[in-house]
């Protein structure tokens, strides 16, 4: 009984060393975030806005993205290495989730979503800053980024978040059922099914019409030399 005790004591001790994902997200925070979002996520006036009760969805999208930290927060953020490695990730995504509760991290199923709802639903909201392909685009004082390099989490967290000039939609606008459908949507247009022939980048008309001119003129140059070679003989 004593050594069961003992053995209790020693592991209690043990424990009590043991740095907790709170404690290190702070440090982390304290190391990158707080010089423009404050203390405890109250923000800084011209520098960064507050993170009170912003929840894991948003820190996990900026982070995981690699948006943030940013070197000048003045900057518009892109897609960039990620600062952190999975551990820390998760530790500091908790601590700024601390600040007042807010969403958590979503869990989309774009497997249950409709392809073809999917790119109505796309070309109806993103479309028009991202390209009905995907590939981004741009848009005033900013540019809207590819979406080849992002996840279903990420792309979940985007609409709800309205990163940057992006519009955040609530699920009155899209619901969670048709935003598994865009995400499923975005994911085939990483690697479409080219079964009409060129891709030709996948963005849109303007490749497609300068080919088509650039064929039309081979032909017509080719027609006139006909034509002239007949004249002459």
């Amino acid at each position: 009984m004593q050594a069961g005790v003992r053995w209790l004591v020693v592991l209690v001790a043990a424990l009590a060393f043991v740095p907790s994902a709170a404690g290190s997200g702070a440090d982390l925070y304290g190391a990158n975030c707080i010089e423009c979002h404050g203390p405890q996520g109250s923000g800084i006036s011209d520098r960064g806005p507050s993170l009170r009760s912003v929840g894991a969805r948003a820190a996990d999208f900026y982070l995981s993205t690699g948006y943030m930290p940013l070197g000048d927060p003045h900057d518009q953020p892109h897609r960039s290495r990620v600062e952190f490695t999975k551990g820390e990730l998760a530790q500091l995504v908790a601590y700024v989730a601390s600040f007042g509760g807010g969403p958590r991290i979503p869990r989309p199923h774009p497997a249950s979503g409709s392809l073809s709802k999917g790119q109505e639903l796309f070309t109806e909201h993103c479309a028009g800053c991202h390209q009905v392909a995907a590939q981004g685009g741009y848009v005033t004082n900013a540019v809207a980024p590819r979406l080849d390099r992002a996840t279903a989490v990420q792309i979940a967290e985007a609409a709800r978040v309205g990163p940057y000039l992006m519009p955040q939609f609530s699920e009155k606008q899209i619901s969670d059922d048709q935003l598994n459908s865009i995400i499923r949507y975005v994911q085939y247009a990483k690697h479409p099914d080219d079964r009409g022939g060129w891709s030709l980048g996948h963005v849109g008309p303007v490749p497609e019409g300068l080919v088509t001119w650039f064929i039309a003129i081979v032909l017509l140059i080719v027609t006139c030399a006909v034509i002239g070679e007949r004249i002459r003989s």
